[in-house]
């Protein structure tokens, strides 16, 4: 159930590990509030963005329980890096991890983020032999919603006001797929 620092190529991306050279990239993306308004994180300065990297070039394998894989998405032919997918062990005795993606806006609305996110969710699947995936967004954040639809993740939970998030209640979203029905869905 191990992953060491794979890459992966489809027709139009390059997913790999973050790399120090990716500090403009990764600056533009985490300094637009667009991009921050559903994270944790308010926008971010490129110092913070160089602290931020440091912890995600680090971020390259799952060996065990609690371990995080975040790969920088590379829009091949130009070497930008447009994004990152996420993959977090939340349980081993359960076989289960959350996904997660965060992108450029300037590239929204041109499937990179399906198609970066469809091939995590493989490597979940089929290399790490996960059991369950699941997905959360911040309610209002209908884009990321209808991503994990697209993907075949089915809603499971809408918490209500179920956190303090950035000075008012946050409701939240929780989707999933099971290693059947991605199975099923790419067989």
């Amino acid at each position: 159930m191990t992953v060491e620092r794979p890459v992966i190529a489809t027709e139009r991306l390059l997913l790999r590990p973050y790399e120090e050279r990716d500090l403009d990239d990764l600056a533009e993306i985490r300094g637009h509030a667009d991009v921050t308004r559903y994270l944790y994180e308010e926008p971010q300065d490129r110092e913070e963005v160089r602290r931020v990297l440091a912890r995600r070039t680090r971020m390259h394998s799952l060996r065990r329980e609690g371990d995080g894989l975040v790969l920088a998405v590379v829009l091949k032919g130009t070497g930008k890096v447009i994004g990152d997918v996420s993959l977090r062990w939340t349980s081993e005795a359960h076989r289960q991890a959350e996904i997660g993606f965060v992108f450029n806006p300037d590239y929204h609305g041109k499937g990179y983020a399906y198609e970066a996110a469809r091939e995590l969710l493989r490597l979940g699947f089929e290399q790490a032999g996960f059991h369950r995936i699941e997905g959360r967004c911040d309610a209002r954040n209908g884009a990321s919603a209808r991503l994990m639809e697209r993907l075949g993740m089915r809603l499971e939970a809408h918490l209500v006001e179920n956190e303090w998030f950035k000075g008012e209640w946050g409701s939240e979203l929780i989707y999933a797929m099971l290693d059947r029905e991605w199975d099923q869905a790419h067989s």
